[in-house]
């Protein structure tokens, strides 16, 4: 059970991680990840890049066939890219390839050819994230509502508002799995969750909000299921707007956050108090940024010295389901003399105001979002570039609060295409530092993945991957 419907059966028109818990067990990609969140080969066995680090080469798994009996091979692989990439097309997945990939081709039956605009270290862990589709089901006009992929389970049906339902592809190319169904529901009710796996009316229910996992860690009944995310939460102040275009003014609003009392309040000890812009699970993460401790003294002084002995009133947009995080930082930030004004909104309308311009967001005095970003890949330049480069400015892009800095801009360009993993990790150490000095973000916290299962229900090893995937060993 999980606490949202999927939005749709096709897995390049969406961006969401429940829906893509929905889709996985049917889809796959070219590479995969393992439960250390490793890239292996997958739909693809083998690699190769070129000295320029912009054409790669895969070759690719034989006697491979889609649900719909389509053989998988390179063209099937072509045509789930170009789909993807056309604009005319407009599906919402397009994000994770736009910019990087400057063409598609087949050799063959079993290699394919992508050329990229620029080297792209994460390559391989964009191919993760994107699945292939069988092109007979996407020239029928069937996926958005008939998953046709070449998974170890089979769509059977979607019944609006009830269940989505998977059956065992006995044909799989792979290790089948044990579990001969799979039955998808949902709830918006977080008290329905607990109680559906306490009943065994759900075998696993995911995500479990921490409250729920606090008091099921201690029933014998439920084992907790456990990972890393790449979830950070934070608010991501409007520096076109005064006094937030203050660099001391915005260190100020993260001196003046208690973080340990958030994560032991919010998140019943499910998370880690944020000391950076990246989550403890992105390799690039530097556990010795140094980040804001909680001293309000100090968060006064530098006030003072902007001009803000008085502090000042900060309006902020907030989803329904984080007001109660925002009202702790409310309490806290008066304490230092800033008057929070909470405007929350029902996820639609969150959505769409969080994402516009700097001049609609000046006219409706909105001087922060309060939200949060997890990287799907797991790595650093789709968790930084989003939200801190200049070009992603919304709404072109997540950076929802208008930073601008060149050399950050030049230290993500270059990581993003530096094939050495140490040296990409050498610069996003110091992409930390400046984001940590300049401040375009209160950063709060990393939450910490959390699902649940009823003991004995399930006969696989359950994992989480990024962004709370389910992933049954047996896949």
């Amino acid at each position: 059970m999980q606490s949202e419907a999927p939005l749709t059966m096709d897995p390049a028109d969406h961006t969401a991680s429940l829906t893509a818990d929905v889709l996985s067990p049917m889809y796959e990609g070219l590479t995969q990840f393992d439960s250390h969140l490793n890239i292996v080969p997958w739909l693809a066995t083998s690699w190769k890049v070129d000295a320029s680090g912009k054409q790669w080469t895969f070759m690719l798994r034989r006697d491979v066939y889609f649900h719909d009996g389509i053989p998988f091979n390179a063209e099937a692989v072509v045509h789930s890219f170009r789909r993807l990439m056309d604009p005319a097309r407009g599906l919402a997945g397009r994000s994770r390839i736009q910019g990087i990939i400057g063409s598609v081709q087949a050799q063959g039956d079993h290699t394919v050819v992508f050329t990229l605009m620029n080297p792209y270290a994460p390559f391989l862990r964009v191919l993760a994230v994107t699945p292939i589709v069988s092109p007979a089901a996407d020239n029928n006009g069937i996926l958005s509502r008939y998953a046709v992929g070449t998974g170890p389970y089979r769509f059977v049906e979607w019944r609006t508002g009830e269940y989505v339902l998977e059956q065992r592809n006995d044909a799989y190319w792979g290790k089948r799995p044990v579990v001969k169904q799979l039955k998808w529901m949902w709830t918006t009710e977080p008290v329905l969750m607990e109680m559906s796996v306490l009943a065994r009316q759900a075998d696993i229910v995911n995500p479990l909000p921490p409250i729920f996992a606090e008091a099921l860690s201690h029933n014998r009944k439920v084992q907790l299921i456990e990972g890393k995310s790449t979830a950070v939460f934070w608010v991501a102040l409007n520096l076109q707007m005064k006094p937030l275009d203050d660099k001391r003014v915005r260190q100020a609003l993260n001196y003046g956050v208690d973080r340990e009392g958030l994560v032991r309040t919010q998140l019943r000890g499910f998370g880690t108090p944020a000391n950076s812009p990246l989550a403890p699970s992105d390799f690039g993460y530097n556990p010795a940024n140094r980040g804001y401790t909680y001293d309000p003294a100090y968060a006064k002084q530098l006030l003072a010295q902007a001009g803000y002995p008085n502090g000042f009133s900060l309006k902020i947009v907030v989803q329904e389901a984080d007001e109660p995080l925002a009202e702790a930082l409310q309490g806290m930030w008066a304490r230092i003399g800033v008057r929070l004004e909470i405007d929350r909104m029902e996820h639609g309308v969150f959505s769409q105001t969080i994402f516009a311009s700097p001049e609609a967001k000046r006219a409706q005095g909105i001087g922060g979002v309060l939200a949060s970003w997890a990287a799907n890949n797991a790595d650093p330049d789709y968790q930084l570039s989003p939200l801190y480069r200049t070009s992603a400015w919304s709404p072109a892009g997540a950076n929802v609060g208008f930073y601008s800095n060149p050399r950050l801009d030049a230290l993500l360009r270059e990581a993003a295409g530096e094939l050495d993993l140490e040296k990409r990790k050498a610069l996003y150490y110091q992409a930390q530092r400046i984001i940590t000095e300049d401040a375009p973000h209160v950063l709060l916290y990393a939450t910490r993945d959390v699902a649940a299962e009823h003991v004995g229900t399930v006969p696989e090893a359950v994992h989480l991957l990024p962004g709370s995937q389910i992933v049954l060993d047996g896949q």
